[in-house]
């Protein structure tokens, strides 16, 4: 059974660094595009970053030069590394796992910035 398990969310300071993870177990994880979305309360959902199997990344203008994709293939892992975090930055963060009409939604994580 496919799963993809989502861990490292929390409260943080702001200024402060998060990492997040998401670990893959049932499916081909290096032929998957791998996505970071956001929501948080009464706003849309953000795409945040995207990484494809090969390890080019993408992010929204409001991480990029903060936050970070990474993946490493062989442990079936993507990471993002969230640094000089502000309070909007505050939302569930989900991983997505995609591959032409099949994906894989991570459960949600809450990041929380505040003093």
């Amino acid at each position: 059974q496919a799963q993809f398990v989502e861990s490292g969310g929390g409260l943080v300071q702001p200024g402060g660094s998060l990492t997040l993870t998401c670990t893959a177990s049932g499916f081909n994880f290096p032929n998957y595009v791998i996505t970071w979305y956001r929501q948080s309360h009464g706003r849309e959902r953000e795409r945040v970053a995207v990484i494809t199997g090969g390890g080019l990344a993408n992010y929204a203008t409001s991480v990029k030069g903060r936050f970070t994709i990474s993946r490493d293939n062989a442990k079936n892992t993507v990471y993002l590394q969230m640094n000089s975090m502000k309070p909007e930055d505050t939302a569930v963060y989900y991983c997505k796992a995609a591959t032409g009409s099949i994906d894989f939604w991570g459960q949600g994580t809450q990041v929380t910035v505040s003093s």
